[in-house]
Protein backbone atom coordinates (compact mmCIF):
# COMPACT_ATOMS: atom_id res chain seq x y z
CA UNK A 1 0.00 0.00 0.00
CA UNK A 2 1.28 3.24 -1.20
CA UNK A 3 -0.22 6.85 -1.07
CA UNK A 4 -1.25 7.44 -5.04
CA UNK A 5 0.60 10.90 -4.98
CA UNK A 6 3.79 9.14 -3.87
CA UNK A 7 3.33 6.26 -6.67
CA UNK A 8 2.54 9.04 -9.50
CA UNK A 9 5.61 10.93 -8.31
CA UNK A 10 7.63 7.74 -8.39
CA UNK A 11 6.03 7.00 -12.04
CA UNK A 12 7.04 10.47 -13.32
CA UNK A 13 3.74 11.47 -14.08
CA UNK A 14 3.65 15.03 -13.41
CA UNK A 15 4.45 18.09 -15.54
CA UNK A 16 3.77 20.99 -15.91
CA UNK A 17 0.61 21.54 -17.69
CA UNK A 18 -0.97 18.73 -15.35
CA UNK A 19 0.20 20.62 -12.62
CA UNK A 20 -1.49 23.82 -13.64
CA UNK A 21 -5.08 21.66 -14.66
CA UNK A 22 -4.48 20.06 -10.85
CA UNK A 23 -4.10 23.53 -10.01
CA UNK A 24 -7.24 25.43 -11.48
CA UNK A 25 -9.51 22.40 -10.49
CA UNK A 26 -8.66 22.13 -6.81
CA UNK A 27 -9.49 26.53 -6.64
CA UNK A 28 -12.77 25.60 -8.66
CA UNK A 29 -13.30 22.30 -6.26
CA UNK A 30 -12.97 25.01 -3.10
CA UNK A 31 -15.14 27.73 -4.27
CA UNK A 32 -17.89 25.23 -4.79
CA UNK A 33 -16.80 23.26 -1.15
CA UNK A 34 -17.32 26.59 0.87
CA UNK A 35 -21.03 26.76 1.38
CA UNK A 36 -21.42 23.27 1.35
CA UNK A 37 -18.78 23.10 3.94
CA UNK A 38 -20.34 26.04 6.35
CA UNK A 39 -23.78 24.56 5.79
CA UNK A 40 -23.01 20.60 6.16
CA UNK A 41 -21.34 22.14 9.45
CA UNK A 42 -24.59 24.52 10.68
CA UNK A 43 -26.78 21.40 9.75
CA UNK A 44 -24.58 19.32 11.90
CA UNK A 45 -25.14 21.40 14.68
CA UNK A 46 -22.04 22.58 15.70
CA UNK A 47 -20.43 26.37 14.47
CA UNK A 48 -19.71 27.44 10.55
CA UNK A 49 -16.27 27.55 10.86
CA UNK A 50 -16.26 23.42 12.15
CA UNK A 51 -17.64 22.24 8.84
CA UNK A 52 -14.37 24.68 6.55
CA UNK A 53 -12.08 23.15 9.46
CA UNK A 54 -12.94 19.58 8.62
CA UNK A 55 -12.99 20.41 5.01
CA UNK A 56 -9.18 21.89 5.00
CA UNK A 57 -7.27 19.43 7.89
CA UNK A 58 -9.13 15.89 6.39
CA UNK A 59 -9.69 16.94 2.77
CA UNK A 60 -6.07 17.71 3.04
CA UNK A 61 -5.08 14.46 4.33
CA UNK A 62 -7.66 12.13 2.50
CA UNK A 63 -5.85 13.82 -0.58
CA UNK A 64 -2.22 13.19 0.23
CA UNK A 65 -2.14 9.84 2.01
CA UNK A 66 -4.94 8.63 -0.25
CA UNK A 67 -5.57 5.77 -2.69
CA UNK A 68 -7.21 7.45 -5.74
CA UNK A 69 -6.10 9.97 -7.88
CA UNK A 70 -9.03 12.74 -7.67
CA UNK A 71 -10.60 11.65 -4.26
CA UNK A 72 -12.20 15.01 -2.27
CA UNK A 73 -12.58 14.40 1.09
CA UNK A 74 -14.73 16.37 3.62
CA UNK A 75 -17.71 16.69 5.38
CA UNK A 76 -20.80 15.36 3.39
CA UNK A 77 -24.31 15.26 4.22
CA UNK A 78 -24.78 11.76 4.81
CA UNK A 79 -23.09 12.76 8.37
CA UNK A 80 -25.24 15.15 8.98
CA UNK A 81 -28.30 13.22 11.04
CA UNK A 82 -25.67 10.99 12.09
CA UNK A 83 -23.61 13.85 13.69
CA UNK A 84 -26.66 15.71 15.12
CA UNK A 85 -27.81 13.04 16.60
CA UNK A 86 -24.00 12.25 18.81
CA UNK A 87 -23.83 15.96 19.73
CA UNK A 88 -27.80 15.52 20.96
CA UNK A 89 -26.74 12.54 23.38
CA UNK A 90 -23.17 12.64 24.18
CA UNK A 91 -22.12 16.78 23.50
CA UNK A 92 -19.40 18.34 21.11
CA UNK A 93 -16.53 16.16 22.83
CA UNK A 94 -18.62 12.78 22.44
CA UNK A 95 -18.63 13.75 18.86
CA UNK A 96 -14.89 14.41 18.31
CA UNK A 97 -14.04 11.23 20.35
CA UNK A 98 -16.01 9.25 18.39
CA UNK A 99 -14.86 10.81 15.21
CA UNK A 100 -11.54 10.05 16.29
CA UNK A 101 -11.89 6.68 17.64
CA UNK A 102 -14.16 6.65 13.81
CA UNK A 103 -10.47 7.13 12.44
CA UNK A 104 -8.64 3.99 14.37
CA UNK A 105 -11.24 1.50 12.83
CA UNK A 106 -10.67 2.79 9.72
CA UNK A 107 -7.13 2.69 9.69
CA UNK A 108 -7.65 -1.32 11.13
CA UNK A 109 -9.71 -1.92 8.55
CA UNK A 110 -7.22 -0.54 5.87
CA UNK A 111 -4.51 -2.42 7.59
CA UNK A 112 -6.44 -5.62 7.25
CA UNK A 113 -7.14 -5.02 3.67
CA UNK A 114 -10.60 -4.87 4.04
CA UNK A 115 -11.65 -1.90 1.55
CA UNK A 116 -12.71 -4.96 -1.00
CA UNK A 117 -15.64 -6.01 1.46
CA UNK A 118 -17.26 -2.69 0.09
CA UNK A 119 -18.35 -5.05 -3.09
CA UNK A 120 -20.50 -7.59 -0.71
CA UNK A 121 -23.04 -4.75 0.12
CA UNK A 122 -25.68 -4.83 -2.22
CA UNK A 123 -26.43 -2.30 -4.62
CA UNK A 124 -30.28 -2.07 -3.37
CA UNK A 125 -28.97 -1.72 0.02
CA UNK A 126 -26.72 1.41 -0.69
CA UNK A 127 -29.20 3.11 -3.13
CA UNK A 128 -31.74 2.52 0.20
CA UNK A 129 -30.20 4.16 2.57
CA UNK A 130 -28.81 6.93 0.80
CA UNK A 131 -32.08 7.61 -0.35
CA UNK A 132 -33.09 7.61 2.79
CA UNK A 133 -30.20 9.79 4.66
CA UNK A 134 -31.18 12.38 1.36
CA UNK A 135 -34.89 12.30 3.42
CA UNK A 136 -33.60 12.30 6.61
CA UNK A 137 -31.32 15.54 5.63
CA UNK A 138 -34.09 16.82 3.57
CA UNK A 139 -35.79 16.61 7.01
CA UNK A 140 -33.39 18.98 8.84
CA UNK A 141 -33.46 22.11 6.25
CA UNK A 142 -37.09 22.46 6.70
CA UNK A 143 -37.25 25.08 9.61
CA UNK A 144 -34.58 27.00 8.27
CA UNK A 145 -35.94 27.09 5.09
CA UNK A 146 -39.46 28.21 6.23
CA UNK A 147 -38.56 30.73 8.68
CA UNK A 148 -40.15 28.39 11.53
CA UNK A 149 -39.76 29.71 15.07
CA UNK A 150 -39.12 26.26 16.94
CA UNK A 151 -35.96 26.33 20.28
CA UNK A 152 -35.33 22.98 19.52
CA UNK A 153 -35.79 20.72 16.84
CA UNK A 154 -35.60 16.63 17.76
CA UNK A 155 -33.65 14.59 16.15
CA UNK A 156 -35.96 11.90 15.46
CA UNK A 157 -37.27 11.80 12.07
CA UNK A 158 -41.48 11.27 12.84
CA UNK A 159 -40.97 13.38 15.97
CA UNK A 160 -39.39 16.25 13.70
CA UNK A 161 -41.92 16.30 11.40
CA UNK A 162 -44.84 16.55 14.14
CA UNK A 163 -42.45 19.09 15.64
CA UNK A 164 -43.00 20.97 12.21
CA UNK A 165 -46.54 20.67 11.74
CA UNK A 166 -47.53 22.40 15.34
CA UNK A 167 -45.35 25.32 14.55
CA UNK A 168 -45.98 25.90 11.12
CA UNK A 169 -48.30 28.78 11.62
CA UNK A 170 -44.46 30.43 12.53
CA UNK A 171 -43.78 30.92 9.20
CA UNK A 172 -41.70 33.39 8.10
CA UNK A 173 -42.64 34.38 4.53
CA UNK A 174 -40.38 36.31 4.19
CA UNK A 175 -37.35 34.15 4.42
CA UNK A 176 -39.44 31.51 2.57
CA UNK A 177 -39.41 33.90 -0.27
CA UNK A 178 -35.30 33.80 0.23
CA UNK A 179 -35.24 30.28 0.09
CA UNK A 180 -37.46 29.77 -2.99
CA UNK A 181 -35.26 32.31 -4.85
CA UNK A 182 -31.67 30.29 -3.87
CA UNK A 183 -33.28 27.35 -4.92
CA UNK A 184 -34.36 29.15 -8.55
CA UNK A 185 -30.87 30.36 -8.96
CA UNK A 186 -29.15 26.82 -8.31
CA UNK A 187 -31.54 25.32 -10.72
CA UNK A 188 -31.52 27.90 -13.12
CA UNK A 189 -27.43 28.83 -12.85
CA UNK A 190 -25.74 25.79 -14.29
CA UNK A 191 -27.47 26.74 -17.75
CA UNK A 192 -25.28 30.03 -17.50
CA UNK A 193 -22.44 29.00 -16.48
CA UNK A 194 -21.27 25.26 -15.51
CA UNK A 195 -17.78 26.54 -14.15
CA UNK A 196 -19.22 28.98 -11.52
CA UNK A 197 -21.28 26.89 -8.69
CA UNK A 198 -24.95 28.13 -8.52
CA UNK A 199 -24.97 27.72 -4.26
CA UNK A 200 -22.41 29.82 -4.46
CA UNK A 201 -24.07 32.89 -6.89
CA UNK A 202 -27.28 32.20 -4.90
CA UNK A 203 -25.57 32.85 -1.15
CA UNK A 204 -23.84 36.07 -2.67
CA UNK A 205 -27.44 37.36 -4.37
CA UNK A 206 -29.84 36.65 -1.11
CA UNK A 207 -27.27 37.97 0.99
CA UNK A 208 -27.18 41.05 -0.96
CA UNK A 209 -30.90 40.95 -0.85
CA UNK A 210 -31.28 40.60 2.85
CA UNK A 211 -28.60 43.23 4.23
CA UNK A 212 -29.55 45.73 1.71
CA UNK A 213 -33.14 45.89 2.28
CA UNK A 214 -32.63 44.72 6.03
CA UNK A 215 -35.44 42.08 5.71
CA UNK A 216 -36.56 40.07 8.75
CA UNK A 217 -34.68 37.02 7.82
CA UNK A 218 -31.92 34.91 10.37
CA UNK A 219 -28.77 34.83 9.46
CA UNK A 220 -25.30 33.45 10.59
CA UNK A 221 -24.46 36.10 12.52
CA UNK A 222 -27.68 36.24 14.48
CA UNK A 223 -27.71 32.67 15.48
CA UNK A 224 -23.80 32.65 15.84
CA UNK A 225 -22.29 35.59 17.48
CA UNK A 226 -18.59 34.09 17.38
CA UNK A 227 -17.37 32.68 14.47
CA UNK A 228 -13.33 31.88 14.12
CA UNK A 229 -11.62 32.24 11.20
CA UNK A 230 -8.33 30.72 12.16
CA UNK A 231 -7.44 26.77 12.44
CA UNK A 232 -7.44 26.08 16.46
CA UNK A 233 -4.51 24.63 17.98
CA UNK A 234 -4.91 20.39 17.93
CA UNK A 235 -6.10 18.95 21.52
CA UNK A 236 -6.37 15.61 22.70
CA UNK A 237 -10.07 15.63 24.36
CA UNK A 238 -10.70 13.41 27.45
CA UNK A 239 -10.52 9.85 27.20
CA UNK A 240 -11.24 7.13 29.36
CA UNK A 241 -12.17 3.10 29.21
CA UNK A 242 -15.92 4.17 30.39
CA UNK A 243 -16.54 6.95 27.38
CA UNK A 244 -14.82 4.28 24.71
CA UNK A 245 -17.51 1.59 25.45
CA UNK A 246 -20.13 4.32 25.60
CA UNK A 247 -19.22 5.72 22.48
CA UNK A 248 -18.39 2.80 20.62
CA UNK A 249 -21.51 2.42 18.61
CA UNK A 250 -21.27 6.13 17.05
CA UNK A 251 -17.78 5.41 16.26
CA UNK A 252 -18.55 2.68 14.47
CA UNK A 253 -21.74 4.08 12.73
CA UNK A 254 -19.16 6.75 11.67
CA UNK A 255 -16.57 4.27 10.16
CA UNK A 256 -19.02 2.12 8.38
CA UNK A 257 -20.38 5.31 6.41
CA UNK A 258 -17.27 6.71 6.03
CA UNK A 259 -15.89 3.69 4.25
CA UNK A 260 -18.82 3.17 2.34
CA UNK A 261 -19.19 6.70 0.89
CA UNK A 262 -15.44 6.78 0.22
CA UNK A 263 -15.09 3.71 -1.05
CA UNK A 264 -18.24 4.53 -3.28
CA UNK A 265 -16.96 7.61 -4.62
CA UNK A 266 -13.56 6.22 -5.30
CA UNK A 267 -15.24 3.56 -7.57
CA UNK A 268 -17.52 6.55 -9.23
CA UNK A 269 -14.32 8.54 -9.96
CA UNK A 270 -12.12 5.24 -11.41
CA UNK A 271 -15.25 4.94 -14.01
CA UNK A 272 -14.76 8.94 -15.03
CA UNK A 273 -11.02 8.91 -15.49
CA UNK A 274 -10.30 5.35 -16.60
CA UNK A 275 -8.36 4.48 -13.24
CA UNK A 276 -8.16 2.42 -10.20
CA UNK A 277 -7.61 3.18 -6.44
CA UNK A 278 -6.18 1.51 -3.79
CA UNK A 279 -8.97 0.92 -1.21
CA UNK A 280 -7.19 -0.42 1.59
CA UNK A 281 -4.78 2.79 0.92
CA UNK A 282 -7.84 4.87 0.52
CA UNK A 283 -9.39 3.65 3.93
CA UNK A 284 -6.21 4.18 5.93
CA UNK A 285 -6.13 7.91 4.46
CA UNK A 286 -9.93 8.28 5.12
CA UNK A 287 -8.85 7.25 9.03
CA UNK A 288 -5.85 9.75 9.28
CA UNK A 289 -8.41 12.12 7.76
CA UNK A 290 -11.17 12.11 10.42
CA UNK A 291 -8.04 11.63 13.68
CA UNK A 292 -6.92 15.16 12.29
CA UNK A 293 -10.29 16.19 11.89
CA UNK A 294 -11.31 15.20 15.47
CA UNK A 295 -7.90 16.37 17.32
CA UNK A 296 -8.53 20.00 15.21
CA UNK A 297 -12.21 19.99 16.45
CA UNK A 298 -13.59 19.23 13.46
CA UNK A 299 -16.23 16.93 12.46
CA UNK A 300 -16.73 13.40 10.61
CA UNK A 301 -15.21 13.10 6.94
CA UNK A 302 -15.05 11.19 4.20
CA UNK A 303 -15.19 10.78 0.31
CA UNK A 304 -17.72 13.80 -1.35
CA UNK A 305 -19.00 12.44 -4.55
CA UNK A 306 -20.06 15.65 -5.72
CA UNK A 307 -16.87 17.54 -5.29
CA UNK A 308 -15.30 14.32 -5.80
CA UNK A 309 -17.12 14.52 -9.41
CA UNK A 310 -16.33 18.33 -10.06
CA UNK A 311 -12.65 18.26 -9.86
CA UNK A 312 -13.06 15.23 -12.67
CA UNK A 313 -15.13 17.60 -14.89
CA UNK A 314 -12.79 20.58 -14.04
CA UNK A 315 -9.06 18.51 -15.05
CA UNK A 316 -8.06 17.09 -11.81
CA UNK A 317 -6.27 14.32 -12.52
CA UNK A 318 -3.74 14.08 -9.40
CA UNK A 319 -3.91 14.46 -5.59
CA UNK A 320 -2.48 17.94 -6.33
CA UNK A 321 -6.29 19.28 -6.94
CA UNK A 322 -7.61 17.88 -3.28
CA UNK A 323 -4.55 19.38 -1.67
CA UNK A 324 -4.81 22.60 -3.59
CA UNK A 325 -8.55 22.64 -3.04
CA UNK A 326 -7.76 22.39 1.08
CA UNK A 327 -5.30 25.29 0.59
CA UNK A 328 -7.40 27.44 -1.09
CA UNK A 329 -9.93 26.74 1.32
CA UNK A 330 -7.90 27.90 4.36
CA UNK A 331 -7.22 31.04 2.45
CA UNK A 332 -11.02 32.12 1.58
CA UNK A 333 -11.33 30.99 5.30
CA UNK A 334 -8.70 33.36 6.58
CA UNK A 335 -9.81 36.38 4.18
CA UNK A 336 -13.53 36.26 3.89
CA UNK A 337 -14.80 33.97 7.14
CA UNK A 338 -16.00 37.08 8.49
CA UNK A 339 -18.78 37.80 5.74
CA UNK A 340 -20.20 34.60 6.51
CA UNK A 341 -21.78 36.28 9.19
CA UNK A 342 -24.32 37.98 6.80
CA UNK A 343 -25.42 35.05 5.27
CA UNK A 344 -29.56 34.16 5.66
CA UNK A 345 -29.85 30.85 7.13
CA UNK A 346 -32.54 30.10 4.79
CA UNK A 347 -30.31 30.17 1.78
CA UNK A 348 -27.78 27.16 3.15
CA UNK A 349 -31.29 25.53 4.24
CA UNK A 350 -31.34 25.66 0.38
CA UNK A 351 -28.14 24.76 -0.89
CA UNK A 352 -28.53 21.99 1.41
CA UNK A 353 -32.08 20.73 -0.43
CA UNK A 354 -30.32 20.81 -3.25
CA UNK A 355 -27.82 18.69 -2.18
CA UNK A 356 -30.51 16.10 -0.48
CA UNK A 357 -31.86 15.95 -4.03
CA UNK A 358 -28.64 15.41 -5.77
CA UNK A 359 -27.54 12.57 -3.43
CA UNK A 360 -30.72 10.39 -3.36
CA UNK A 361 -30.20 8.88 -6.47
CA UNK A 362 -33.84 9.12 -7.01
CA UNK A 363 -33.84 7.55 -10.95
CA UNK A 364 -31.82 4.72 -9.88
CA UNK A 365 -33.76 4.19 -6.86
CA UNK A 366 -37.44 4.63 -8.99
CA UNK A 367 -35.75 1.96 -11.43
CA UNK A 368 -35.40 -0.55 -8.46
CA UNK A 369 -38.32 -0.93 -8.38
CA UNK A 370 -38.53 -3.18 -11.87
CA UNK A 371 -35.76 -5.38 -10.40
CA UNK A 372 -36.82 -8.63 -8.93
CA UNK A 373 -39.57 -8.54 -6.06
CA UNK A 374 -36.22 -9.29 -3.35
CA UNK A 375 -34.51 -6.46 -4.41
CA UNK A 376 -37.30 -4.14 -4.27
CA UNK A 377 -38.14 -5.56 -0.36
CA UNK A 378 -34.52 -4.69 0.16
CA UNK A 379 -34.61 -1.40 -1.41
CA UNK A 380 -37.64 -0.33 0.56
CA UNK A 381 -36.52 -1.87 4.10
CA UNK A 382 -33.10 -0.38 3.82
CA UNK A 383 -34.64 2.94 2.77
CA UNK A 384 -37.20 3.22 5.72
CA UNK A 385 -35.03 1.92 8.68
CA UNK A 386 -32.62 4.69 7.37
CA UNK A 387 -35.47 7.48 7.77
CA UNK A 388 -36.78 5.84 11.14
CA UNK A 389 -34.23 4.77 12.60
CA UNK A 390 -30.34 5.29 11.88
CA UNK A 391 -27.90 4.30 8.89
CA UNK A 392 -26.61 1.24 11.31
CA UNK A 393 -29.76 -0.60 11.63
CA UNK A 394 -30.95 -0.09 8.37
CA UNK A 395 -27.60 -1.66 6.81
CA UNK A 396 -27.71 -4.04 9.29
CA UNK A 397 -31.13 -5.60 8.82
CA UNK A 398 -30.86 -4.75 4.46
CA UNK A 399 -27.82 -7.34 4.91
CA UNK A 400 -29.56 -9.72 6.69
CA UNK A 401 -32.28 -9.46 4.30
CA UNK A 402 -30.32 -9.43 1.73
CA UNK A 403 -28.30 -12.77 3.10
CA UNK A 404 -31.32 -14.42 3.90
CA UNK A 405 -33.01 -14.03 0.07
CA UNK A 406 -29.29 -14.44 -1.72
CA UNK A 407 -29.46 -18.02 0.01
CA UNK A 408 -32.96 -18.73 -0.89
CA UNK A 409 -32.07 -17.89 -4.72
CA UNK A 410 -29.30 -19.75 -4.40
CA UNK A 411 -31.39 -23.30 -3.11
CA UNK A 412 -33.86 -22.50 -5.84
CA UNK A 413 -30.98 -22.94 -8.21
CA UNK A 414 -29.90 -26.34 -6.78
CA UNK A 415 -32.06 -29.31 -7.47
CA UNK A 416 -31.44 -32.85 -6.84
CA UNK A 417 -32.82 -35.33 -9.54
CA UNK A 418 -32.42 -39.09 -10.63
CA UNK A 419 -30.09 -39.81 -13.77
CA UNK A 420 -30.39 -42.35 -15.89
CA UNK A 421 -27.79 -44.95 -16.47
CA UNK A 422 -25.94 -44.52 -20.00
CA UNK A 423 -26.43 -46.53 -22.95
CA UNK A 424 -22.57 -47.90 -22.70
CA UNK A 425 -23.54 -49.10 -19.01
CA UNK A 426 -27.18 -51.07 -20.31
CA UNK A 427 -25.13 -52.60 -23.71
CA UNK A 428 -21.96 -53.54 -21.30
CA UNK A 429 -23.94 -55.19 -18.74
CA UNK A 430 -25.28 -58.52 -18.43
CA UNK A 431 -27.58 -57.65 -15.54
CA UNK A 432 -30.76 -56.99 -17.13
CA UNK A 433 -32.31 -56.05 -14.09
CA UNK A 434 -29.28 -53.92 -12.46
CA UNK A 435 -31.28 -50.10 -13.59
CA UNK A 436 -33.68 -51.71 -10.48
CA UNK A 437 -31.16 -52.40 -8.11
CA UNK A 438 -29.00 -49.39 -8.99
CA UNK A 439 -30.10 -45.41 -8.01
CA UNK A 440 -28.37 -42.45 -9.77
CA UNK A 441 -28.75 -38.92 -8.43
CA UNK A 442 -27.43 -35.41 -9.42
CA UNK A 443 -26.32 -32.57 -7.27
CA UNK A 444 -27.07 -29.68 -9.48
CA UNK A 445 -25.64 -26.44 -7.78
CA UNK A 446 -23.76 -25.37 -4.66
CA UNK A 447 -24.89 -28.34 -1.88
CA UNK A 448 -25.06 -26.26 0.96
CA UNK A 449 -27.52 -25.88 4.32
CA UNK A 450 -30.24 -24.47 2.35
CA UNK A 451 -30.68 -27.69 -0.23
CA UNK A 452 -29.63 -30.12 2.82
CA UNK A 453 -33.86 -30.81 3.52
CA UNK A 454 -33.85 -31.41 -0.52
CA UNK A 455 -31.19 -33.61 -0.48
CA UNK A 456 -32.59 -35.31 2.22
CA UNK A 457 -36.21 -35.71 0.86
CA UNK A 458 -34.88 -37.30 -2.73
CA UNK A 459 -32.80 -39.63 -0.51
CA UNK A 460 -36.35 -40.98 1.23
CA UNK A 461 -36.61 -43.39 -1.61
CA UNK A 462 -33.89 -45.69 -0.81
CA UNK A 463 -34.40 -48.69 1.21
CA UNK A 464 -32.36 -52.34 0.74
CA UNK A 465 -34.54 -53.39 -2.31
CA UNK A 466 -31.27 -51.26 -3.83
CA UNK A 467 -27.33 -52.51 -4.16
CA UNK A 468 -25.57 -49.17 -5.81
CA UNK A 469 -26.13 -45.51 -4.80
CA UNK A 470 -23.91 -43.15 -7.14
CA UNK A 471 -23.80 -39.61 -6.40
CA UNK A 472 -22.88 -37.77 -9.72
CA UNK A 473 -21.47 -34.72 -8.24
CA UNK A 474 -19.78 -32.86 -11.92
CA UNK A 475 -22.71 -29.54 -11.14
CA UNK A 476 -21.66 -29.22 -7.54
CA UNK A 477 -19.92 -26.16 -7.37
CA UNK A 478 -19.22 -26.04 -3.65
CA UNK A 479 -19.93 -28.11 -0.15
CA UNK A 480 -20.20 -27.13 2.96
CA UNK A 481 -20.51 -28.54 6.88
CA UNK A 482 -24.45 -28.64 7.09
CA UNK A 483 -24.09 -30.86 3.59
CA UNK A 484 -21.23 -33.10 4.46
CA UNK A 485 -23.41 -34.36 7.91
CA UNK A 486 -26.23 -34.76 5.50
CA UNK A 487 -23.99 -37.09 3.42
CA UNK A 488 -22.22 -38.78 6.53
CA UNK A 489 -26.59 -39.55 7.46
CA UNK A 490 -26.80 -41.24 3.67
CA UNK A 491 -23.52 -42.54 4.44
CA UNK A 492 -24.92 -44.80 7.89
CA UNK A 493 -28.14 -45.16 6.00
CA UNK A 494 -26.51 -47.09 3.27
CA UNK A 495 -24.55 -49.17 5.78
CA UNK A 496 -28.13 -50.48 7.50
CA UNK A 497 -29.47 -51.17 4.02
CA UNK A 498 -26.56 -52.89 2.81
CA UNK A 499 -26.54 -50.35 0.05
CA UNK A 500 -22.45 -49.63 -1.94
CA UNK A 501 -22.33 -45.43 -1.70
CA UNK A 502 -20.13 -44.17 -5.01
CA UNK A 503 -19.07 -40.33 -5.53
CA UNK A 504 -18.21 -39.70 -8.96
CA UNK A 505 -16.72 -36.46 -10.71
CA UNK A 506 -16.17 -34.23 -7.86
CA UNK A 507 -15.16 -30.41 -8.11
CA UNK A 508 -11.97 -28.98 -6.58
CA UNK A 509 -13.72 -27.36 -3.80
CA UNK A 510 -16.29 -30.29 -2.59
CA UNK A 511 -13.40 -32.53 -2.76
CA UNK A 512 -11.14 -30.79 -0.61
CA UNK A 513 -14.09 -30.61 2.04
CA UNK A 514 -14.93 -33.91 1.82
CA UNK A 515 -11.09 -35.41 2.31
CA UNK A 516 -10.52 -32.41 4.86
CA UNK A 517 -13.52 -33.70 7.47
CA UNK A 518 -12.31 -37.41 6.53
CA UNK A 519 -15.37 -38.42 4.37
CA UNK A 520 -13.46 -39.52 1.75
CA UNK A 521 -11.30 -42.19 4.19
CA UNK A 522 -14.79 -42.80 5.42
CA UNK A 523 -15.91 -44.36 2.12
CA UNK A 524 -12.85 -45.33 1.06
CA UNK A 525 -10.69 -44.15 -2.12
CA UNK A 526 -12.15 -46.90 -3.85
CA UNK A 527 -15.39 -45.76 -3.89
CA UNK A 528 -14.47 -42.32 -5.25
CA UNK A 529 -14.40 -41.94 -9.38
CA UNK A 530 -13.46 -39.83 -12.06
CA UNK A 531 -16.82 -39.71 -14.13
CA UNK A 532 -20.62 -41.61 -13.26
CA UNK A 533 -19.75 -44.06 -16.12
CA UNK A 534 -16.45 -45.46 -14.17
CA UNK A 535 -18.71 -45.23 -11.12
CA UNK A 536 -21.28 -47.48 -13.26
CA UNK A 537 -19.07 -49.60 -14.68
CA UNK A 538 -16.89 -50.70 -11.24
CA UNK A 539 -19.61 -53.19 -10.25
Amino acid sequence: MKPMLFTMIKKGEFNKERIIKDIIAGIIVAIIALPLSVALGISSGVSPEKGLITAIIAGLLISFLGGSRVQIGGPTGAFVVIVYGIIETYGFEGLVISTIMAGIILIFLGLMRLGSVIKFVPHPVTVGFTAGIAITLLSTQIKDFLGLNIEKVPAEFIPKINSYLQNISTINLTALAIGIISLIIMIFWPKVNKTIPGSLIAIIITTLLVNLLKLPVDTIGSRYTEISAAIPTPSIPNINLQTIQSLIKPSFTIAILAAIESLLSAVVADGMIGSKHDSNMELIAQGVGNIASGLFGGIPATGAIARTAANVKNGGKSPIAGIVHAIMLFLIMIVFMPLAKLIPMTTLAGVLIIVSYNMGEWKTFYSLFKAPKSDVIILIVTFLLTVIFDLVVAIEIGMVLTMFLFMKRISETTNIETSECSNEFNKSTDKNNMNDNVLVYEINGPFFFGVVQKFIDAMKGLNSTHDVLVLDMKNATAIDSTAMDALIRLHRRCETHNVRLLLADINKQPKKVLRGMGFIDLIGEKSIFKTKEEALSSF
